[in-house]
């Protein structure tokens, strides 16, 4: 009798807890597609668009243990081409037209933990183009590169790349690159400014720069998401804002910005032990432009999400809208239909 009391007890334990329960895992939106698994441990995704057929556009994503590397997947979660035997591969970003001699050519960077470099590749084919890597945070004690993302400068395309570490000291935790290529096409990294507050409570692994309004983002994890201006040419090195302090379970990680216009649009940043991404206006508000409320809160199927991207592109019928990608357990990466995500969003602001 004991032991079915027991069971008895344990049952309705159990439908107590599956109640609380159910509310949000009914509402975690489901991705339309989950790309095939990588050996190891997935991080961050970045969004290739093609130039002249958006639906053949391509998505590079890092398997960060030792002996990773990066994988190209297609738009239906296919790997179509992979560059492996790294060391610790993190965080992955896409810029477009590096000038190479006299050839544009687009690039995929990626951090590479265990040799202290980036590393530089060609795109769509997935070629190495740096020799073996470029350096980073020479002369530092703590180097152990991870978090990484480009500026590209409207004005003249300049391509400035933007690398965090592991551990770092704060008011110069990042350091940023200018990039350039010579007649015999080697490619140089040029430091040209150190920058960014850091709280010291966990790491800054996710950065994501806004191109057209010239904003670099960063998560500190456990503390808030940082803002500053990413053109080193404004000599502006202030804290813009300091924004999200309050809005997390644990740690705020990936940064992904959906731009409905070159003005406005959110930016999402992960949840992560929360398995939901917090929404915010990319443009701030009316009368502060660096002023970032958070506008939602969206469950997500992903789990213990690192890194994400996004894009408003028309990538075709499934991804009219663009298409929102995250990383998940699972050694996968989920792709999201953004028009469930906009119709999330709209339910929560009426």
């Amino acid at each position: 009798m004991k032991i079915i009391n027991s069971i008895l007890l344990f049952s309705l334990f159990l439908i107590s807890c599956k109640d609380k329960l159910t509310p949000v895992a009914q509402h975690a939106l489901k991705p339309s597609i989950i790309t095939q698994p990588t050996p190891n441990d997935t991080d961050d995704p970045a969004i290739w668009i093609h130039p002249s057929e958006a639906s053949k556009s391509l998505i590079v994503g890092t398997d960060k243990e030792t002996g990773g590397g990066l994988y190209l997947y297609n738009l239906e979660g296919k790997i179509v081409h992979s560059y492996t035997n790294m060391g610790r591969p993190n965080n992955v970003d896409i810029a477009y037209g590096l000038k190479i001699g006299a050839t544009k050519t687009d690039i995929v960077i990626t951090t590479e933990r265990e040799k202290n470099s980036i590393r530089i590749f060609s795109l769509p084919d997935l070629k190495p183009i740096d020799n073996g890597g470029i350096q980073v945070f020479v002369g530092e004690k703590d180097r152990d590169p991870m978090g990484v993302s480009i500026y590209t400068r409207p004005t003249d395309s300049a391509i400035f790349v933007i690398v965090g570490r592991k551990v770092g000291p704060s008011g110069s935790y990042l350091w940023q690159y200018e990039l350039s290529a010579s007649k015999n096409k080697n490619i140089t990294a040029k430091l040209i400014r150190k920058f960014g507050e850091f709280s010291g409570k966990k790491e800054i692994e996710a950065i994501a720069v806004d191109n057209e309004l010239g904003f670099v983002y960063y998560s500190d994890e456990q503390s808030g998401i940082r803002k500053y201006c990413a053109d080193p040419a404004q000599n502006e090195d202030t804290e813009l804002s300091f924004f999200g302090q309050n809005d997390f379970k644990s740690d705020n990680e990936g940064i992904a910005i959906y731009k409905k216009t070159d003005k406005t649009g959110y930016i999402l940043v992960s949840n992560q032990q929360k398995n939901s991404f917090v929404i915010y206006t990319r443009e701030g508000n009316k009368n502060d432009k660096n002023s970032h409320q958070k506008i939602a809160e969206i469950p997500f199927s992903t789990v213990e999400c690192d890194g994400a991207d996004v894009t408003a592109i028309n990538l075709g019928e499934k991804f009219p809208k663009g298409v929102f990608v995250a990383m998940s357990n699972g050694m996968t990466f989920h792709y999201y239909d953004w028009r469930i995500i906009q119709t999330e969003i709209d339910l929560q602001n009426k």
